[in-house]
């Protein structure tokens, strides 16, 4: 089974499940360098977005996957870690 990729999409409608924040996923895509905590989402908010994905994809994400300041860099790190997984 092939993991499915995370979209900016996807981690908006995360963010707003999850945490209760409104992003424009096409805005965040547009900024590479804006942060987290630009848009209000938290450490602990991105945590449950970890355990969401984790959740989801049945493993573990990256240990430093929490760590991550922007979601380019979430993105990039979560889709790599599930391309090494499939």
């Amino acid at each position: 089974m092939t993991a499915q990729q995370l979209t900016f999409a996807e981690l908006a409608s995360l963010m707003k499940n999850g945490a209760g924040i409104s992003v424009d996923p096409q805005e965040m895509e547009s900024r590479p360098d804006s942060t987290f905590a630009e848009y209000g989402l938290d450490s602990l908010g991105l945590l449950g977005i970890v355990g969401e994905l984790e959740n989801r994809n049945g493993r573990p994400m990256p240990p430093d996957a929490e760590l991550c300041k922007t979601p380019h860099d979430f993105i990039g790190l979560v889709n790599t870690a599930l391309t090494a997984g499939a």
